[in-house]
């Protein structure tokens, strides 16, 4: 891995009515001075939304908040979808319930770096996720940069990586019974988790203009278009390598009562699954996102020209 030691991520935002608090200097940022178990002003939002877009996963701690308030909130970003494979709460079909009891011996979803939901034609925009209950330590999560991470390439390595596409699937889903923290894969998910999407490597962000490296993990994304798994794989590992260094990240610790919200066009996220013996139990719900699109498969000319 070249030696890069200078990162920049610009924060643009101006904030009146939140209080933003920077948490690392790749991503990362806590909100402060909200209650999201009230209407918000539309000028609050907006300025939630600014935040949002500028530090790419940011957290509000100490809230007392129902599923219906995440859904509520979540849902000003736009319309909810669901995970497609695995069951969601029936009270609320929006929402994860991802709970691990303390003498449950089960994996946590989501403990490799990864984006969410990448093999789907539209993934989510963005994940927002509630800490009902939380260990005294461990289960931190971990985001990556993926802005940082195309600007961190040399001249050469940007024009290659502008030319590829990805293959992503979620083939791994077909022969799992259990999607980890409790979780149940859907009877039906055998079928479609082996379709295939092909998605740009780099992607333009439809809200801000920038170029990511949207590497997503390589769980999901298998393979380049036009190439086989074997000699796609070198560069693969660079790519997920370069983007998940510590340099590009940012670690964030639990307290009951906190939600995040994270960008899945432009970051990567791990799970650590490092509290055994400990209770934890978390809300996910995700917001619909458009068709990934960049040079190797434009879709939006003026914004291609804008980057």
């Amino acid at each position: 891995m070249p030696e890069r030691v200078s990162i920049q991520n610009i924060r643009t935002g101006s904030y009146r009515h939140i209080d933003v608090r920077p948490l690392a200097g790749a991503l990362g940022a806590e909100i402060r001075g909200v209650d999201l178990s009230k209407p918000l002003a539309d000028e609050v939002f907006a300025e939630i939304r600014q935040a949002f877009l500028d530090n790419l996963v940011v957290f509000i701690a100490d809230q007392d908040i129902t599923p219906q308030h995440q859904c509520d909130f979540a849902r000003r970003f736009g319309p909810l979808t669901r995970h497609p494979f695995l069951k969601t709460m029936e009270q609320y079909p929006e929402v994860l319930l991802l709970k691990r009891e303390k003498d449950e011996d089960v994996q946590v979803i989501g403990r490799r770096w990864h984006s969410d939901s990448s093999f789907d034609e539209r993934p989510p925009m963005g994940s927002s996720l509630y800490s009902k209950d939380v260990p005294p330590y461990g289960g931190d999560t971990l985001f990556c940069n993926l802005y940082l991470a195309y600007d961190m390439l040399s001249a050469g390595m940007k024009r290659l990586a502008e030319s590829l596409t990805v293959v992503h699937s979620a083939v791994h889903y077909a022969t799992a019974k259990a999607g980890g923290a409790g979780l149940t894969v859907l009877p039906d998910a055998a079928k479609e988790a082996v379709k295939e999407r092909v998605h740009p490597l780099v992607r333009i962000h439809p809200e801000t203009g920038r170029k990511a490296l949207w590497i997503t993990g390589l769980d999901y994304g298998r393979r380049f278009e036009d190439m086989t798994p074997e000699e796609s794989a070198p560069l693969m590992k660079f790519f997920q390598e370069l983007a998940t260094q510590e340099l590009l990240s940012c670690r964030y610790r639990w307290s009951r009562g906190t939600l995040a919200l994270w960008d899945n066009r432009c970051t990567q996220h791990l799970a650590l699954d490092d509290y055994l013996g400990f209770r934890r139990e978390m809300y996910r719900v995700e917001i619909e996102g458009d068709e990934p699109f960049g040079p190797a498969r434009p879709k939006n000319a003026a914004l291609l020209r804008a980057a």
